[in-house]
């Protein structure tokens, strides 16, 4: 099978060639085979280099993010053919947007600092998501729910997420935000970028006030593998054509699900799970990987 890595150098930068040629012996460390003579591209900035082997070979993706380490460049493990995905599923919180919206509330309801607490602890992966969510959700009760549009008014959404879905949009592709977030957030931001749809998690309403309470079933880290599974049966393609980007523990079986699974200014636990990561460029970064221009 043809495989492809992408290196991709912060904006502005023109890539530093002992990073390509670490990189290159990394593949064959790992055990990649006919490695191609490296093909630069975006003006300096990025290049791909192929060979052939298995783009999910584990061995492969551990000796990359072992050789380039901290080095200021982001990378991408993929294969070769399709570079030009057809569907994109995107995390909301801490990537398509700055904030963690949860943690944004509870700030606004006087429980910040102990919200942020568990958020940390169950991105990092040291807690599953559905009992943070609902331990979060409870320090919450009796919060008036004008405090939904407060903290929307407030969110910023992150560098390069708007050229990224109007581009993929543009070329034919099939954009969708999953989030283990609400979707009083999920709706909007999706209506604001040009999303084709969204899934996230309903908050308990009665009278006013925040209950306390997430409507069940939680979306979680499952439930996004779901959602796109259920997409690719929709669109009639395999996990080649799938791009997916997160930063949290809940992101992971979806990155490792999709053809491209970015790891987006991630927690350690993620980067070590995924093949793609973006720590020094905005979200069109991803574009790059695909060797797409912006619309």
């Amino acid at each position: 099978m043809e495989s492809m890595l992408t290196l991709v150098a912060p904006p502005g930068r023109e890539l530093d060639p002992s990073i390509i040629e670490i990189a290159s012996t990394a593949l064959a460390l790992g055990g990649a085979r006919s490695i191609q003579s490296p093909d630069t591209f975006a003006a300096g900035r990025a290049v791909d280099v192929g060979w052939k082997g298995d783009p999910w070979s584990d061995d492969v993706a551990n000796a990359i993010r072992l050789a380039i380490g901290e080095k200021p460049v982001d990378f991408a493990i993929q294969p070769a053919e399709h570079r030009r995905k057809r569907l994109l599923i995107a995390d909301m919180d801490s990537t398509i947007v700055m904030s963690e919206t949860l943690d944004e509330m509870a700030s606004e309801a006087g429980v910040g600092q102990r919200v942020a607490e568990i958020t940390a602890r169950a991105m990092n992966g040291e807690i599953d998501f559905p009992s943070a969510l609902r331990e979060r959700v409870r320090l919450l009760a009796g919060m008036d729910a004008g405090i939904l549009e407060k903290t929307y008014s407030g969110t910023v959404i992150s560098p390069g997420a708007e050229v990224l879905v109007q581009s993929m949009a543009a070329w034919g592709a099939e954009c969708r935000l999953v989030s283990g977030g609400f979707k009083f957030f999920t709706s909007r931001i999706a209506a604001r970028l040009g999303f084709h749809g969204d899934q996230a998690n309903d908050l308990a309403i009665h009278d006013g006030k925040i209950i306390g309470e997430v409507i069940e079933p939680i979306l979680d880290g499952s439930a996004k593998v779901a959602a796109l599974g259920a997409a690719m049966s929709e669109l009639g393609i395999g996990p080649e054509r799938v791009l997916t980007v997160g930063d949290g523990s809940n992101d992971i079986p979806m990155l490792r699900a999709a053809g491209l699974g970015v790891a987006w200014r991630s927690k350690p636990v993620v980067k070590a799970q995924t093949r793609a990561r973006v720590d020094y460029g905005d979200l069109s970064t991803l574009l790059i990987f695909q060797r797409m221009d912006p619309a």
